[in-house]
């Protein structure tokens, strides 16, 4: 497969299916597939990568969003307006991509990053249930503009940690228990990785057999996600925000001040 040997290749399908079963729970399978991609492919320019990683992700994100939508109940006052928003801004970002340079965000999303971990751990029921009565008017639109235009923005200009950021969205504006916001994330993050998808194809930035042989192994550790996540509750759910949270940190953190 172009530029990729065969070894290579087992372990991105191995890594795509892992990042289908994070994606699926909390967000963030991005920071496992991404890098595994321009590891195993050193030459791939990065808008080639973040083009192909798109095409794997939208089939794990689609697969975990029917899930979510079979076996619990949506909020699609929120969830399908943000993801109508999402492709046109997510395409947007995608446009932007080559013109930012990757010094200029770093910072900035591990002060969030930071900012979201010492968020979660010093509100333990922060997500664990569901807080109807903040899901006031005002806070719904907030929702949906946050999620369609701030975040579907960043997905389509760098992308991982996209879900990650929608959960946490979700939870906080209009109260939202982790399991019922993970499922709204996988909608509005279908909608992120289609724009993006879109513009990145068109400018022939997707290696498209690789990503369609990817995306076969994210949707099977997508749908293992989903289901793990409904049968095992928001507690779950919120330990293993808090690790990808802490390992986007490290991650990124590794990228600014190790690699430079």
């Amino acid at each position: 497969m172009r530029g990729v040997d065969a070894w290579a290749l087992t372990t991105l399908l191995c890594v795509a299916a892992l990042a289908g079963w994070v994606d699926a729970v909390v967000g963030g399978g991005g920071l496992v597939l991404l890098p595994a991609l321009l590891v195993a492919a050193p030459g791939v320019p990065v808008a080639t990568a973040l083009g192909t990683n798109k095409l794997a992700a939208i089939f794990g994100t689609s697969t975990a969003a029917v899930t979510y939508a079979r076996r619990t109940k949506l909020d699609w006052a929120v969830a399908g307006p943000a993801a109508g928003l999402a492709v046109v801004t997510a395409g947007v970002g995608a446009a932007l991509a080559g013109a930012v340079p990757a010094g200029a965000y770093r910072p900035v999303v591990l002060v969030v990053l930071v900012s979201v971990a010492v968020f979660v751990v010093t509100r333990p029921r922060l997500g664990t249930v569901s807080v109807p009565s903040r899901r006031t008017r005002s806070r719904v639109v907030a929702a949906v503009l946050v999620a369609g235009l701030g975040i579907a923005l960043y997905d389509g200009l760098i992308g991982p940690g996209t879900g990650t950021f929608l959960v946490l969205a979700f939870t906080a504006s209009v109260g939202a228990d982790f399991v019922h916001a993970s499922a709204m994330a996988k909608v509005v993050n279908a909608g992120t990785n289609l724009g993006a998808l879109v513009v990145f194809g068109v400018s022939g930035h997707v290696w498209w057999w690789l990503g369609a042989a990817m995306a076969v192994c994210n949707v099977a550790g997508a749908a293992v996600g989903a289901r793990m996540a409904l049968r095992r509750g928001a507690g779950f759910v919120r330990v293993v925000l808090l690790v990808v949270v802490l390992a986007l940190v490290a991650r990124l953190g590794y990228d600014q001040w190790v690699v430079g």
